[in-house]
Protein backbone atom coordinates (compact mmCIF):
# COMPACT_ATOMS: atom_id res chain seq x y z
CA UNK A 1 0.00 0.00 0.00
CA UNK A 2 1.37 3.39 -1.00
CA UNK A 3 1.48 6.57 1.07
CA UNK A 4 -1.13 8.00 -1.27
CA UNK A 5 -3.44 5.07 -0.47
CA UNK A 6 -2.94 5.62 3.26
CA UNK A 7 -3.72 9.33 2.94
CA UNK A 8 -6.88 8.53 0.95
CA UNK A 9 -8.08 6.06 3.61
CA UNK A 10 -7.27 8.50 6.42
CA UNK A 11 -9.17 11.31 4.67
CA UNK A 12 -12.21 9.12 4.13
CA UNK A 13 -12.22 8.08 7.78
CA UNK A 14 -12.04 11.69 8.92
CA UNK A 15 -14.91 12.65 6.58
CA UNK A 16 -17.08 9.83 7.94
CA UNK A 17 -16.32 10.88 11.55
CA UNK A 18 -17.41 14.44 10.78
CA UNK A 19 -20.66 13.23 9.21
CA UNK A 20 -21.39 11.01 12.19
CA UNK A 21 -20.72 13.91 14.55
CA UNK A 22 -23.17 16.09 12.62
CA UNK A 23 -25.76 13.35 12.62
CA UNK A 24 -25.40 12.66 16.37
CA UNK A 25 -28.33 13.98 18.37
CA UNK A 26 -27.75 16.95 20.66
CA UNK A 27 -27.09 16.15 24.31
CA UNK A 28 -30.30 16.02 26.33
CA UNK A 29 -30.48 19.08 28.59
CA UNK A 30 -33.91 19.08 30.21
CA UNK A 31 -37.61 18.36 29.81
CA UNK A 32 -37.92 21.61 27.86
CA UNK A 33 -35.75 20.40 24.96
CA UNK A 34 -37.45 21.25 21.69
CA UNK A 35 -40.13 23.30 23.42
CA UNK A 36 -38.18 26.52 23.81
CA UNK A 37 -40.43 28.36 21.37
CA UNK A 38 -43.51 27.53 23.48
CA UNK A 39 -42.34 28.81 26.87
CA UNK A 40 -40.29 31.62 28.35
CA UNK A 41 -37.24 29.58 29.35
CA UNK A 42 -35.91 32.39 31.57
CA UNK A 43 -38.79 31.88 34.01
CA UNK A 44 -37.35 28.46 34.89
CA UNK A 45 -33.95 29.91 35.93
CA UNK A 46 -33.72 30.08 39.77
CA UNK A 47 -30.50 32.13 39.70
CA UNK A 48 -32.19 34.81 37.61
CA UNK A 49 -35.11 34.74 40.05
CA UNK A 50 -32.90 35.19 43.13
CA UNK A 51 -30.82 37.94 41.50
CA UNK A 52 -34.03 39.81 40.74
CA UNK A 53 -34.98 39.50 44.39
CA UNK A 54 -31.55 40.82 45.35
CA UNK A 55 -32.06 43.86 43.17
CA UNK A 56 -35.38 44.46 44.92
CA UNK A 57 -34.02 43.77 48.43
CA UNK A 58 -34.71 46.64 50.84
CA UNK A 59 -31.17 46.98 52.28
CA UNK A 60 -32.82 49.07 54.98
CA UNK A 61 -29.57 49.97 56.72
CA UNK A 62 -27.24 50.34 53.75
CA UNK A 63 -24.81 53.25 54.03
CA UNK A 64 -26.38 56.60 53.16
CA UNK A 65 -24.49 58.94 55.50
CA UNK A 66 -23.03 62.17 54.17
CA UNK A 67 -20.91 63.16 57.18
CA UNK A 68 -19.03 61.51 60.04
CA UNK A 69 -21.76 62.13 62.63
CA UNK A 70 -24.37 60.39 60.46
CA UNK A 71 -21.91 57.59 59.71
CA UNK A 72 -21.30 56.88 63.39
CA UNK A 73 -25.06 56.86 64.03
CA UNK A 74 -25.47 54.41 61.14
CA UNK A 75 -22.87 52.07 62.62
CA UNK A 76 -24.70 52.08 65.96
CA UNK A 77 -27.82 50.85 64.16
CA UNK A 78 -26.31 48.29 61.82
CA UNK A 79 -23.71 46.64 64.09
CA UNK A 80 -26.19 45.14 66.60
CA UNK A 81 -28.43 44.07 63.72
CA UNK A 82 -25.53 42.09 62.20
CA UNK A 83 -24.86 40.43 65.55
CA UNK A 84 -28.56 39.53 65.80
CA UNK A 85 -28.65 38.07 62.29
CA UNK A 86 -25.53 35.98 62.99
CA UNK A 87 -27.39 34.44 65.92
CA UNK A 88 -25.95 36.51 68.75
CA UNK A 89 -23.20 35.63 71.22
CA UNK A 90 -23.28 33.97 74.64
CA UNK A 91 -24.08 36.39 77.43
CA UNK A 92 -21.47 34.87 79.73
CA UNK A 93 -17.92 34.05 78.72
CA UNK A 94 -16.71 30.85 80.31
CA UNK A 95 -13.11 30.37 81.55
CA UNK A 96 -10.62 29.84 78.72
CA UNK A 97 -8.68 27.07 80.48
CA UNK A 98 -5.64 27.74 78.23
CA UNK A 99 -2.99 25.06 77.80
CA UNK A 100 0.33 25.07 75.95
CA UNK A 101 0.92 21.80 74.09
CA UNK A 102 4.26 22.37 72.40
CA UNK A 103 6.94 25.03 71.89
CA UNK A 104 9.47 24.99 69.03
CA UNK A 105 12.10 27.36 67.74
CA UNK A 106 12.49 28.23 64.05
CA UNK A 107 14.77 30.66 62.21
CA UNK A 108 13.14 34.03 62.80
CA UNK A 109 10.29 32.99 65.09
CA UNK A 110 9.14 30.83 67.98
CA UNK A 111 6.07 28.63 67.49
CA UNK A 112 3.80 27.63 70.35
CA UNK A 113 0.88 25.24 69.93
CA UNK A 114 -1.94 25.96 72.38
CA UNK A 115 -5.60 25.24 73.09
CA UNK A 116 -8.40 26.98 74.97
CA UNK A 117 -12.13 26.60 75.50
CA UNK A 118 -14.24 29.04 73.48
CA UNK A 119 -17.46 27.97 75.19
CA UNK A 120 -18.41 24.89 77.26
CA UNK A 121 -17.40 21.78 75.34
CA UNK A 122 -15.87 23.71 72.41
CA UNK A 123 -12.10 23.55 72.10
CA UNK A 124 -10.01 25.86 69.89
CA UNK A 125 -6.50 25.00 68.73
CA UNK A 126 -4.04 27.66 67.70
CA UNK A 127 -0.41 28.49 67.00
CA UNK A 128 1.37 31.54 68.34
CA UNK A 129 4.26 32.61 66.12
CA UNK A 130 6.40 35.19 67.90
CA UNK A 131 9.19 36.92 65.94
CA UNK A 132 12.68 36.70 67.39
CA UNK A 133 13.41 40.23 66.17
CA UNK A 134 12.05 43.25 68.00
CA UNK A 135 10.91 43.50 71.59
CA UNK A 136 7.67 42.48 73.30
CA UNK A 137 4.88 43.23 73.68
CA UNK A 138 4.22 42.50 70.00
CA UNK A 139 1.24 43.48 67.92
CA UNK A 140 -0.83 40.32 67.46
CA UNK A 141 -2.52 39.38 64.18
CA UNK A 142 -5.22 36.71 64.40
CA UNK A 143 -4.78 34.61 61.27
CA UNK A 144 -7.65 32.49 59.97
CA UNK A 145 -7.40 29.97 57.11
CA UNK A 146 -9.84 29.55 54.28
CA UNK A 147 -11.30 26.24 53.13
CA UNK A 148 -8.66 23.54 52.91
CA UNK A 149 -6.49 21.68 55.41
CA UNK A 150 -6.99 24.27 58.11
CA UNK A 151 -4.49 26.14 60.25
CA UNK A 152 -1.52 23.90 59.38
CA UNK A 153 -1.48 25.56 55.96
CA UNK A 154 -0.69 28.92 57.59
CA UNK A 155 2.19 27.89 59.83
CA UNK A 156 4.53 25.86 57.62
CA UNK A 157 3.22 22.33 58.22
CA UNK A 158 2.80 20.03 55.21
CA UNK A 159 0.29 17.25 54.46
CA UNK A 160 2.37 14.73 56.44
CA UNK A 161 2.58 16.91 59.51
CA UNK A 162 6.20 17.79 58.75
CA UNK A 163 7.84 21.21 58.63
CA UNK A 164 8.23 22.77 55.20
CA UNK A 165 10.41 25.62 54.02
CA UNK A 166 8.58 26.47 50.78
CA UNK A 167 5.39 28.54 51.06
CA UNK A 168 2.76 26.67 49.05
CA UNK A 169 0.20 28.31 46.75
CA UNK A 170 -3.27 29.49 47.86
CA UNK A 171 -2.48 30.37 51.50
CA UNK A 172 1.33 30.74 51.33
CA UNK A 173 1.83 30.23 55.08
CA UNK A 174 0.57 33.74 55.80
CA UNK A 175 0.92 33.35 59.56
CA UNK A 176 4.64 32.81 58.98
CA UNK A 177 4.62 35.90 56.77
CA UNK A 178 3.00 37.91 59.57
CA UNK A 179 5.89 36.94 61.87
CA UNK A 180 8.38 37.82 59.13
CA UNK A 181 6.85 41.31 59.11
CA UNK A 182 7.65 41.74 62.79
CA UNK A 183 4.24 40.96 64.28
CA UNK A 184 3.08 37.98 66.29
CA UNK A 185 0.68 35.69 64.45
CA UNK A 186 -2.09 33.96 66.41
CA UNK A 187 -3.30 31.38 63.89
CA UNK A 188 -6.46 29.56 64.94
CA UNK A 189 -8.24 26.49 63.60
CA UNK A 190 -11.77 27.42 62.45
CA UNK A 191 -14.65 25.19 63.44
CA UNK A 192 -15.15 22.38 60.85
CA UNK A 193 -11.55 22.40 59.53
CA UNK A 194 -8.44 20.45 60.49
CA UNK A 195 -8.58 19.03 64.02
CA UNK A 196 -12.00 20.63 64.63
CA UNK A 197 -13.93 17.94 62.74
CA UNK A 198 -15.79 14.77 63.68
CA UNK A 199 -13.86 11.45 63.58
CA UNK A 200 -15.67 10.18 60.47
CA UNK A 201 -14.69 13.25 58.45
CA UNK A 202 -11.13 13.23 59.79
CA UNK A 203 -10.82 9.64 58.54
CA UNK A 204 -11.62 10.73 54.98
CA UNK A 205 -9.07 13.30 53.78
CA UNK A 206 -7.10 16.16 55.29
CA UNK A 207 -9.08 18.81 53.41
CA UNK A 208 -12.57 17.36 53.89
CA UNK A 209 -14.54 19.86 55.94
CA UNK A 210 -17.61 19.29 58.09
CA UNK A 211 -19.09 22.69 57.22
CA UNK A 212 -22.26 21.34 55.66
CA UNK A 213 -23.77 19.46 58.63
CA UNK A 214 -22.34 21.90 61.19
CA UNK A 215 -23.40 25.13 59.48
CA UNK A 216 -26.72 23.55 58.54
CA UNK A 217 -27.28 22.62 62.18
CA UNK A 218 -26.48 26.19 63.20
CA UNK A 219 -29.19 27.45 60.86
CA UNK A 220 -31.71 24.99 62.31
CA UNK A 221 -30.90 26.42 65.73
CA UNK A 222 -31.36 30.02 64.58
CA UNK A 223 -27.61 30.61 64.58
CA UNK A 224 -24.85 30.70 61.94
CA UNK A 225 -21.40 29.28 61.35
CA UNK A 226 -20.16 32.82 60.77
CA UNK A 227 -21.40 33.79 64.22
CA UNK A 228 -19.66 30.79 65.81
CA UNK A 229 -16.37 31.58 64.07
CA UNK A 230 -16.55 35.26 64.95
CA UNK A 231 -17.11 34.33 68.58
CA UNK A 232 -13.94 32.20 68.43
CA UNK A 233 -12.11 35.31 67.22
CA UNK A 234 -13.49 37.28 70.16
CA UNK A 235 -12.35 34.58 72.60
CA UNK A 236 -8.94 34.55 70.91
CA UNK A 237 -8.62 38.24 71.80
CA UNK A 238 -9.54 37.28 75.37
CA UNK A 239 -6.65 34.78 75.22
CA UNK A 240 -4.29 37.42 73.80
CA UNK A 241 -5.15 39.63 76.78
CA UNK A 242 -3.69 36.95 79.08
CA UNK A 243 -0.30 36.92 77.31
CA UNK A 244 2.22 39.52 78.51
CA UNK A 245 4.34 39.23 75.35
CA UNK A 246 1.36 40.36 73.24
CA UNK A 247 -0.13 43.85 73.07
CA UNK A 248 -3.91 43.47 73.36
CA UNK A 249 -4.32 47.09 72.28
CA UNK A 250 -2.71 46.30 68.91
CA UNK A 251 -4.71 43.33 67.63
CA UNK A 252 -5.16 42.78 63.91
CA UNK A 253 -6.92 40.10 61.91
CA UNK A 254 -6.33 38.54 58.52
CA UNK A 255 -7.60 35.67 56.43
CA UNK A 256 -8.06 34.46 52.87
CA UNK A 257 -11.36 33.32 51.34
CA UNK A 258 -13.40 31.87 54.23
CA UNK A 259 -10.78 33.36 56.52
CA UNK A 260 -11.40 36.69 54.82
CA UNK A 261 -15.10 36.27 55.52
CA UNK A 262 -14.40 35.66 59.22
CA UNK A 263 -12.03 38.64 59.28
CA UNK A 264 -14.58 40.99 57.74
CA UNK A 265 -17.51 39.93 59.93
CA UNK A 266 -15.25 39.83 62.98
CA UNK A 267 -13.83 43.32 62.47
CA UNK A 268 -17.32 44.64 61.71
CA UNK A 269 -18.64 43.71 65.17
CA UNK A 270 -15.52 43.51 67.39
CA UNK A 271 -13.93 46.93 68.04
CA UNK A 272 -10.88 45.35 69.72
CA UNK A 273 -9.69 44.46 66.21
CA UNK A 274 -7.68 47.57 65.34
CA UNK A 275 -6.72 46.73 61.74
CA UNK A 276 -7.41 44.03 59.19
CA UNK A 277 -6.43 42.45 55.89
CA UNK A 278 -9.25 40.73 53.98
CA UNK A 279 -7.92 38.52 51.17
CA UNK A 280 -10.07 37.27 48.29
CA UNK A 281 -13.44 37.86 49.91
CA UNK A 282 -14.69 41.46 49.52
CA UNK A 283 -17.28 41.33 46.76
CA UNK A 284 -21.07 41.59 46.65
CA UNK A 285 -23.37 38.85 47.84
CA UNK A 286 -25.12 39.23 44.48
CA UNK A 287 -22.06 38.38 42.39
CA UNK A 288 -20.45 35.70 44.55
CA UNK A 289 -22.57 33.56 46.88
CA UNK A 290 -25.84 34.25 45.04
CA UNK A 291 -24.39 33.53 41.61
CA UNK A 292 -21.73 30.86 42.21
CA UNK A 293 -21.87 27.74 44.37
CA UNK A 294 -20.28 28.41 47.77
CA UNK A 295 -20.10 26.59 51.10
CA UNK A 296 -23.16 26.92 53.34
CA UNK A 297 -21.02 28.69 55.96
CA UNK A 298 -21.22 31.87 53.84
CA UNK A 299 -24.90 32.53 54.49
CA UNK A 300 -26.59 34.74 57.08
CA UNK A 301 -30.42 34.55 56.91
CA UNK A 302 -32.12 37.87 56.27
CA UNK A 303 -28.92 39.85 55.78
CA UNK A 304 -29.98 41.41 52.48
CA UNK A 305 -33.00 42.93 54.14
CA UNK A 306 -30.53 45.23 55.85
CA UNK A 307 -27.15 45.46 54.13
CA UNK A 308 -24.76 44.32 51.42
CA UNK A 309 -21.19 43.13 51.90
CA UNK A 310 -19.63 46.57 51.46
CA UNK A 311 -21.74 47.80 54.38
CA UNK A 312 -20.00 45.28 56.64
CA UNK A 313 -16.70 46.81 55.59
CA UNK A 314 -18.11 50.24 56.43
CA UNK A 315 -18.65 49.08 60.01
CA UNK A 316 -14.86 48.77 60.37
CA UNK A 317 -14.22 52.45 59.59
CA UNK A 318 -12.37 54.47 60.72
CA UNK A 319 -10.12 51.56 61.76
CA UNK A 320 -7.56 50.61 59.07
CA UNK A 321 -8.68 47.84 56.71
CA UNK A 322 -7.01 46.57 53.53
CA UNK A 323 -8.53 44.37 50.82
CA UNK A 324 -6.93 42.24 48.12
CA UNK A 325 -8.39 40.28 45.21
CA UNK A 326 -7.03 38.03 42.48
CA UNK A 327 -7.51 39.20 38.90
CA UNK A 328 -8.42 35.62 37.95
CA UNK A 329 -10.49 34.70 41.00
CA UNK A 330 -13.28 32.47 39.66
CA UNK A 331 -15.47 32.45 42.78
CA UNK A 332 -15.22 36.10 43.87
CA UNK A 333 -15.33 37.93 40.50
CA UNK A 334 -12.85 40.77 40.43
CA UNK A 335 -15.21 43.29 38.79
CA UNK A 336 -17.56 43.04 41.76
CA UNK A 337 -14.60 43.26 44.15
CA UNK A 338 -13.52 46.51 42.53
CA UNK A 339 -17.06 47.90 42.60
CA UNK A 340 -17.55 46.90 46.24
CA UNK A 341 -14.26 48.50 47.28
CA UNK A 342 -15.24 51.73 45.50
CA UNK A 343 -18.19 51.95 47.89
CA UNK A 344 -15.96 51.17 50.87
CA UNK A 345 -13.56 53.90 49.82
CA UNK A 346 -16.42 56.44 49.79
CA UNK A 347 -17.41 55.40 53.31
CA UNK A 348 -13.88 55.99 54.56
CA UNK A 349 -13.95 59.37 52.84
CA UNK A 350 -17.13 60.27 54.75
CA UNK A 351 -15.31 59.32 57.94
CA UNK A 352 -12.49 61.62 56.86
CA UNK A 353 -9.86 58.83 56.69
CA UNK A 354 -9.52 57.82 53.02
CA UNK A 355 -5.90 56.73 53.57
CA UNK A 356 -6.89 54.11 56.14
CA UNK A 357 -8.20 51.72 53.52
CA UNK A 358 -6.76 50.31 50.31
CA UNK A 359 -7.04 47.57 47.75
CA UNK A 360 -4.61 45.45 45.77
CA UNK A 361 -5.79 43.56 42.69
CA UNK A 362 -2.96 41.15 42.01
CA UNK A 363 -2.31 39.04 38.95
CA UNK A 364 -3.36 35.59 40.01
CA UNK A 365 -6.23 33.27 40.94
CA UNK A 366 -8.08 32.89 44.24
CA UNK A 367 -5.41 32.99 46.95
CA UNK A 368 -3.36 35.08 49.34
CA UNK A 369 -0.95 37.77 48.21
CA UNK A 370 -0.02 40.04 51.11
CA UNK A 371 2.37 42.10 48.99
CA UNK A 372 0.73 45.38 50.00
CA UNK A 373 -1.60 44.16 52.73
CA UNK A 374 1.00 42.87 55.20
CA UNK A 375 3.05 46.09 55.14
CA UNK A 376 -0.27 47.92 55.63
CA UNK A 377 -0.96 45.86 58.77
CA UNK A 378 2.58 46.34 60.06
CA UNK A 379 2.33 50.09 59.54
CA UNK A 380 -0.99 50.56 61.27
CA UNK A 381 -0.41 48.15 64.14
CA UNK A 382 2.91 49.86 64.83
Amino acid sequence: MTRRDLARISGAAALMARRQAKAAPAKYASALDGLENKVDVSTFDPIAFTLKLHDEAPLRLTFRATDRKQALAWQKQLRPKIVELMGGFPEKRTPLGPQTLEVREFPGYRREKFVFQSRPGVGVLGYLLTPTAGKPPYAAVISIPGHGRGVDDLVGIDEKGQDRTVKVAYQYDYAVQVAEHGMAAVAIEPMSFGCRRDPRTIARTLDASVCQPTAGSALLLGQTMIGWRVYDIMRTIDWIETRPELDAKRVGCTGCSGGGMATLFGAAVEPRIKAGLVSCYLNTFRDCVMSISHCIDNYVPGLLNWAEMYDLAGLVAPRPMFFESGERDNIFPVAASRASFARVKKMYEVFGVPDLTGQEVFEGPHGFSGKLGLPFLAKHLG
